[in-house]
């Protein structure tokens, strides 16, 4: 066993990182029919258990993204876009990330009862299978708004919107279910997140910046009350008064039993603080369009691998592999793959005769999770709607 350079304990040894496989879009795909079939709890779903997977509550934003800038919008001119899409975001990002890969998601949440709140309704409950049964909608409150606009791989957005007229969601209105999503604000503690995790609810929680500036990590009160802790590499420095995210991430294991640090285009960093276990994985680099929704696309990858009792290494591995087919296609919600996504990629890669073997063999667990059947279909599928009121979808 080797040493753990932080001196947190030991650690299991690993050997450097190989380049991961890369992602291209492929000609030919899984049948979506058979992958869109996929349960990855099937083999630990309990028929005494709670009907859901996740519950996560937050806000929901109509999300317009544009795409095709060539560059940052320069004040006092005009710039026109190559495309754009209107979708749900906000909190609808992870709730349909969770969703399309097949946990059965409840999300909590206020919607006006404008137009743009009925159609964020609609897309969540009808098109994703989402129960919104936690869920009110708000007469007389209109829906956030976020403009979003993407160029060379970032992002800005602008977005207007009023707090909900509804109080956050009371601890016993919070549905039994296996996990939880929560997002930690520092001081400001949810009764909710305490309730759950006491009635067995695996609670995984990201973080925001903070604007205070104190980065105190004892205002972050709900933490103890969650199995996963996932803030990206600057947040856990911040944390932890730490230089490097990985000594971050055991710092962070003395206080959660689980620290994941994500690490940008250098992958992502875990340590299991109950045995010690650490794993690296190295992100697959990819052509990205639009990053919004990544990090969402990221927890969801990681949570799911989790409730399916998977290797640490493994679950790194599949959350960033939806992260990135997430970023090759633009918005939040609407960039979240499916199983059929992961299907296609997977039997794409091996096609490649200069693939690396040991990063293949990275991903080698999917082939016990996936369908064996192909068909010729495009790639990627696309969901995004130009304007909001068309009876039948469009392309942006």
């Amino acid at each position: 066993m080797s040493t753990d350079p932080y001196g947190t304990g030991p650690a299991t040894p690993r050997a450097e990182p190989s380049p991961a496989p890369r992602a291209e879009p492929p000609a030919a795909r899984v049948d979506p029919s058979a992958a869109a079939r996929v349960d990855p709890l099937a083999t630990v779903r309990d028929p005494a258990g709670p009907v859901f997977d996740v519950y996560l509550t937050g806000t929901v934003f109509l999300d317009i993204i544009f795409t095709g800038l060539d560059s940052a919008p320069v004040r006092g001119t005009e710039s026109w876009a190559r495309g754009m899409g209107s979708s749900p975001g906000g909190v609808a990002n992870m709730a349909t990330a969770l969703a399309r890969l097949g946990l059965r998601t409840s999300l909590a949440a206020a919607f006006g009862d404008d137009h743009y709140g009925e159609y964020c309704w609609d897309a969540l409950a009808q098109g994703e299978a989402i129960d919104l049964t936690p869920s009110r909608r708000v007469a007389g409150w209109h829906s956030p708004v976020t403009v979003s606009m993407a160029y060379e791989g970032e992002r800005t957005m602008v977005s207007h919107g009023h707090d909900a007229p509804i109080p956050e969601p009371a601890p016993e209105d919070v549905p039994p279910a296996r996990a939880a999503v929560a997002s930690l604000a520092p001081g400001r503690p949810a009764p909710w997140i305490a309730h759950a995790a006491t009635r067995g609810t695996r609670v995984f929680a990201d973080v925001g910046w903070d604007e205070s500036g104190r980065w105190d990590l004892a205002a972050l009160g709900d933490l103890g009350h969650c199995e996963a802790f996932l803030p990206n590499a600057e947040e856990a420095m911040r944390y932890t008064r730490t230089e490097c995210p990985r000594a971050a991430a055991h710092a962070l294991a003395e206080h959660v039993p689980l620290a994941v640090v994500t690490l940008g285009t250098e992958g992502a960093y875990a340590v299991d603080g109950r045995t010690g276990e650490s794993a690296e994985v190295p992100a697959i680099r990819v052509p990205a369009l639009d990053p919004t929704g990544a990090g969402d696309v990221f927890v969801a990858g990681f949570l799911t691998g989790s409730l399916a009792g998977w290797p640490l290494a493994d679950r790194l591995a599949f959350a960033g592999l939806t992260a990135a087919l997430s970023v090759q296609e633009f918005g939040g919600s609407l960039s979240a793959p499916g199983w059929a996504e992961v299907a296609t990629w997977w039997r794409h890669v091996q096609a490649y005769d200069d693939q690396d073997p040991a990063a293949l063999r990275r991903y080698a667990f999917l082939d016990a999770l996936l369908p064996g059947a192909t068909t010729t279909a495009p790639w990627p599928r696309r969901r995004a709607v130009p304007t909001i009121g068309f009876r039948a979808g469009g392309q942006g």
